[in-house]
């Protein structure tokens, strides 16, 4: 056992995580020269990709981790070796790029510095890494990656449609919805080395060769992006598809997002020309390469059995127009008509996608059989999501089969009022009786129930007729938080739920009614929460792609992105996704090149935030504490609560400053420092002379949480008025009988600032309310998602009369980021967590939680039980990571590491390695 004395000395030498091996008894003063062979591991470019085709970026970055099982702590070096070809049987020749040893602990974000990568390029890489001993590891297994088509000049084909739907031809809504067959017939008589696809599409499609599906289970692709701008293009590895001889490529084509209306406006619907753009490259053994693109040449019919589809209205399907072999050599084409063509414009940018597709990630079966009436019956599948049914049922020739969706059941019956003018309904037409299995393709729904109607009323239904088709952007949501409390689990199911119904593509407001939009607003509220549950990160650095597509000459951010005409002016709060968003993911992933990327986005919106105000307090229009409860009824606009507009404006006006400013600093942007300096501290000043009077009290309007809530979390007050604002805002809690009375802008800020307040036992007790309005409420009434309003349900009263109810929206879920920021406690204190802090808020409400977060050097995990007052901590460190630690209020006699007690030591240098640490609390609650 070591002395407490040589417990000291050995720490103060090499480190608390080298005790910890020593108290196990596996430690030596020769630790320093253990074995350290072990290899990088997790190798990823850009925003955390792996071994793709189709690649955006012709300067990538490049990540890997340091293995968990090798000796050394930390990184003190790396080279990166990149190559144009690879061989196993041979040396790794680095022809593109060595990096040379580079002293650095950076193992995320590096930035490729070689030859010119051009499309088409398949490249290999490599790295290695020395430890804090300058002992170097073997080098990592080579991993690749393969570009896409980069530019407009890399291609060769034109975009192509239907006749009939041109606008030339002045066609009507239903000919434009209705979706178009393309094909086109090739030869390919050498031995094929490899193929590509690259396609894309003003509309959606689904892409075949001889027959097979190209990527069955992508969806809705290639997505939403602004189409007059960018659209993005998609890469797919089609080798084995291409026969020899004859060949067929194919797809279907419908309108979506590109021809589809916004919210009740039907008369705009259908009304721009869906087109098809396509370029299948065939790389032949004996070098040479073959193209087929979409061209004159192209045959096209509208005659198949997709009759109609659209986002928000559903499909119809009529089996008498199937058509067989369509996508196959075996089929006469000679009736279908050649296609109109338009070149390319070359203000248009064609990109590859940056993120995976929406894909169908998971099928549910229903948990029950609701109601059977007749020929018509309602499944139940116990989860609110978002996608499409696959049925697999009978049906009697000539008899219309009818499938509709519903969130929820309003006092027992099926409801559809809050989809609002989305019909939201598929049709199938059999030719045949018997057996038919149907799935939509060109549109989707937001569910739990389904009511199918026009079956064979002879059958007795099952609950095999039907599966619902989890459809989401394709990423890794991860299972990373648990508690003791039931409720507290499912409120973070919800979460993850209500994120993965709404990152379809974009980050949708809600999946269901018609709407559907990118709101800013939702938005930054949720991209932090978004980032501690799932690897989303790609997804919001292409999201941002667009707002710096769609933002305004003026500098305005539109209230939604894409943005489509509906509602035309800024919001502060929403608009202030620009500079937020940017910042939290560098926060938390360490990756400047979103900075970089969009800090002229940035500039952009300080500058309109600048012109909307007057002597630096902002008037801006803003959409307020969005659906804040118990607001003030005589109020012009009820939903937007009751904190003072220009009070909310003016903060975010001095937030988005701060972070332009910080952003600057990083970038090294020194023309730009001072003066956002000066700016800052303009608006801050104004906003405390203006909004608050010497006692902190509102100069005007109601007194909100909202309104302090914003003053603390954006640092607007001075270290003197900090804590009478907190005790103003604790006021106003207790006033509301400890309830929270905070809308969409307010709620993402309560945790955090009760927490620097020192109140996390208030945190806790907020988050545990049963009554409204709560978290809890909705979890009582059923909710297996995040709502829009927190009484947009009950059970025993259906839906909230008022609008905007819907049982998918994800905003609120942003106090998830305190599962792991608060109860587990782990935050950055350096961008991408290289040095993070670890505070667990232990309550009384809980008596154990666990989680982790996945940083990019690898995993942090947490968890503590308590039993009375004695707490069990266990703390994971990942490599290339140092940890502060601050332990909760404690018996100092009563603490233990790793089942030895000691009295005192240093908890602000942890490393690498597991912790258990045990102690007497003398509060159970922070």
């Amino acid at each position: 056992m070591l002395s407490l004395f040589n417990f000291f000395k050995l720490k103060k030498k090499f480190g608390i995580t080298f005790l910890v091996s020593c108290l196990l008894g596996a430690c030596s003063s020769s630790s320093g020269q253990l074995d350290n062979e072990v290899a990088p591991v997790e190798l990823k470019v850009g925003e955390g990709q792996n071994n793709l085709i189709g690649y955006y970026e012709s300067a990538p970055r490049f990540s890997w981790k340091v293995d968990k099982q090798a000796s050394s702590k930390f990184q003190s070096a790396y080279q990166i070796q990149v190559s144009s070809n690879f061989d196993e049987t041979a040396e790794f020749t680095a022809d593109l790029w060595d990096s040379g040893k580079v002293t650095s602990a950076t193992n995320a974000w590096v930035r490729y510095q070689g030859k010119e990568l051009v499309s088409r390029q398949k490249v290999y890489w490599r790295v290695k890494t020395w430890d804090e001993s300058d002992k170097n590891s073997n080098w990592s297994e080579v991993n690749h990656f393969e570009l896409g088509l980069l530019n407009q000049a890399q291609w060769q084909g034109k975009w192509i449609n239907h006749p009939d739907t041109s606008l030339d031809n002045n066609p009507s809504q239903a000919v434009i919805a209705t979706p178009q067959y393309l094909r086109k017939e090739f030869k390919s008589d050498k031995s094929v080395q490899q193929a590509r696809l690259y396609i894309t599409a003003k509309g959606l499609f689904k892409a075949y060769i001889n027959g097979a599906m190209i990527a069955p289970e992508d969806a809705m692709t290639p997505g939403w992006t602004p189409y007059s701008k960018r659209i993005e293009t998609l890469t797919y590895d089609v080798t084995d598809l291409v026969n020899s001889g004859q060949n067929v490529l194919a797809a279907n084509l419908a309108g979506g997002w590109y021809s589809g209306r916004v919210y009740k406006f039907t008369e705009r619907e259908h009304k721009l020309t869906p087109q098809l753009l396509a370029q299948l490259e065939i790389s032949y053994a004996d070098g040479t390469t073959k193209r087929i693109v979409t061209d004159e040449t192209w045959l096209s019919t509208q005659q198949g059995p997709i009759r109609f589809a659209s986002i928000y209205d559903g499909e119809k399907y009529d089996q008498n127009y199937e058509i067989p072999n369509w996508h196959t050599t075996n089929f006469n084409a000679s009736n279908w008509t050649r296609v109109d063509t338009a070149k390319l414009d070359q203000k248009l940018k064609l990109t590859p996608k940056r993120h995976k597709p929406i894909r169908n990630i998971q099928a549910l079966k229903p948990v029950s059989i609701v109601k059977h009436t007749g020929d018509t019956v309602i499944f139940d599948f116990g989860q609110n999501m978002v996608g499409v049914p696959k049925i697999n049922l009978p049906a009697v020739a000539g008899k219309q089969i009818k499938i509709r969706f519903a969130e929820a059941l309003h006092k027992g019956e099926f409801y559809t009022d809050n989809y609002r003018s989305a019909v939201s309904t598929n049709y199938y037409l059999p030719s045949t009786t018997g057996v038919i299995e149907y799935q939509p393709t060109f549109t989707y729904h937001g569910y739990r129930y389904i009511e199918i109607s026009g079956f064979d009323p002879a059958a007795q239904p099952r609950t095999d007729w039907a599966q619902a088709l989890v459809q989401h952007t394709d990423f890794k949501v991860s299972n990373n938080f648990k508690s003791s409390a039931p409720k507290l689990n499912q409120l973070a199911s919800n979460v993850k739920w209500g994120l993965k119904s709404n990152f379809y593509d974009i980050p949708l407001d809600c999946p269901q009614r018609d709407e559907r939009l990118g709101w800013t607003g939702d938005a930054q509220v949720f991209a932090s929460s978004s980032m501690h549950v799932a690897d989303v990160y790609a997804f919001w650095a292409a999201w941002l792609e667009s707002v710096r597509d769609d933002q305004m000459t003026s500098g305005g951010i539109p209230l939604y992105v894409p943005f489509v005409d509906w509602i035309n002016w800024p919001s502060s709060g929403w608009g202030d996704a620009a500079t937020i968003i940017p910042w939290e993911l560098y926060m938390l992933t360490g990756d400047s090149a979103i900075l970089a990327d969009n800090y002229e986005m940035m500039q952009g919106w300080v500058k309109y935030h600048q012109s909307q105000s007057k002597d630096y307090v902002s008037s801006m229009k803003t959409f307020g504490d969005w659906l804040q409860p118990y607001p003030d009824e005589t109020a012009k606009n009820p939903n937007r609560g009751d904190t003072d507009f220009n009070l909310i404006s003016t903060a975010y006006f001095a937030r988005s400053v701060e972070l332009t400013l910080k952003t600057a600093k990083v970038l090294a942007k020194e023309q730009d420092i001072e003066a956002l300096e000066a700016l800052y501290q303009n608006v801050k000043k104004a906003f405390r002379n203006n909004f608050f009077n010497a006692d902190l009290s509102v100069k005007s309007g109601h007194a909100t949480q909202t309104s302090y809530l914003l003053a603390l979390a954006f640092d607007l007050f001075d270290a003197k008025d900090k804590k009478n604002a907190q005790t103003r805002l604790l006021g106003l809690i207790k006033d509301a009988d400890n309830h929270l009375r905070t809308g969409f802008l307010g709620t993402p800020l309560l945790a955090d600032v009760l927490q620097e307040a020192g109140r996390s036992d208030l945190v806790y007790e907020l988050l545990f309310k049963e009554s409204y309005p709560s978290w809890f409420y909705s979890i009582n009434n059923g909710a297996t998602t995040t709502w829009e309003r927190w009484n947009s349900y009950s059970l025993e009263d259906g839906f909230n009369p008022q609008g905007m109810n819907s049982l998918n929206h994800y905003a609120y879920g942003s106090i998830a980021e305190w599962f792991y920021q608060g109860i587990l406690g782990i935050k950055p204190l350096t961008p991408g967590f290289s040095s993070v802090l670890i505070e667990p808020q232990i309550g009384t409400k809980l008596t154990t939680a666990s989680g982790f977060y996945d940083t990019p050097q690898g995993q942090i995990y947490v968890s503590w039980e308590t039993k009375g007052k004695f707490l069990k901590l266990v703390v994971k460190i990942p490599k290339n990571t140092q940890a502060q630690l601050v332990l909760p209020k404690h018996e100092a006699s009563s603490l233990t590491l790793m089942d030895t007690a000691h009295t005192k030591f240093e908890l602000d240098n942890l490393q690498a390695g597991e912790y258990k640490f045990s102690m007497k609390l003398t509060s159970t609650a922070k």
